[in-house]
């Protein structure tokens, strides 16, 4: 029998474990099953996470805002209405002017509150007077309907139904007899409220002050502004008294 060379023998023998090399390998598989899932990139937590249905637009939209309807008169006083309003619906409803005096007292602690109420309830101006307060009754109307109007006409213009209020404090203004500190509320750039909370005090300060500050604050409501004539008697609370409401005016940006 003829014999095979040792050298070819070893050139066979390494050949087939090649061979069965490149077998093992084509068998496989493409990729292994557990690195392919740790390659895979995780959810995003935020895709998890996103809200359905604009539910935070919802509640931006939902911020109360507060508007107070326009001053109506009445032969005892007059009568104003200031509504916070949530998402379209009143929220609240008072009065934060309305007749003062010995029987308009009665007459407005008895009405304000139930028309206070109605207004809740109605959601409108279409409310019941009080008896026994007409007048006070059909001054609240008025100025609710005002309000109302505002509100209308904010939603229309897209915004959230109704102006923002901002109470400002004036800087104290020093007097001869005491220092003066206005505070305004304003709605928009309307001033919706105006008052005093320090004025002289003492001896002669004191009448002074109860004849001057009425008056400041009312003439603030009308002009809108510190441009207001001072109180015959009281020059220095009537100064002082300007220059704290143009500094809160100031403050305002109005």
């Amino acid at each position: 029998m003829r014999k095979s060379h040792p050298i070819r023998r070893v050139m066979l023998a390494t050949a087939a474990t090649v061979s069965g090399v490149v077998l093992l390998l084509s068998l496989k598989p493409a990729s292994d099953p557990a690195s392919a899932s740790a390659a895979a990139p995780p959810a995003s937590a935020a895709a998890e996470e996103s809200p359905q249905g604009g539910q935070g637009g919802a509640q931006a939209s939902d911020q109360a805002g507060t508007v107070t309807g326009d001053a109506a008169q009445t032969p005892y006083g007059a009568v104003r209405v200031r509504l916070t309003v949530s998402g379209g619906k009143i929220s609240k409803a008072e009065a934060v002017e309305a007749p003062k005096g010995p029987t308009s007292d009665e007459k407005t602690a008895l009405a304000v509150p139930r028309l206070n109420q109605a207004a809740l309830a109605a959601q409108s101006a279409d409310i019941d007077s009080v008896s026994g307060a007409t007048y006070t009754s059909t001054g609240y109307k008025k100025s609710l309907q005002s309000a109302l109007d505002q509100v209308k006409k904010g939603s229309a213009g897209g915004s959230s139904g109704a102006t923002q209020a901002r109470t400002v404090t004036g800087k104290a203004e020093q007097t001869p007899y005491g220092p003066i500190q206005v505070r305004v509320t304003l709605s928009g750039k309307k001033i919706t409220k105006a008052e005093a909370v320090q004025a002289p005090k003492g001896g002669e300060s004191d009448q002074k002050t109860a004849l001057a500050v009425p008056r400041l604050n009312q003439a603030a409501l009308a002009s809108g502004n510190a441009d207001i004539d001072s109180v015959s008697g009281a020059t220095y609370t009537s100064t002082g008294y300007k220059k704290s409401l143009q500094s809160a005016l100031d403050q305002a940006g109005g």
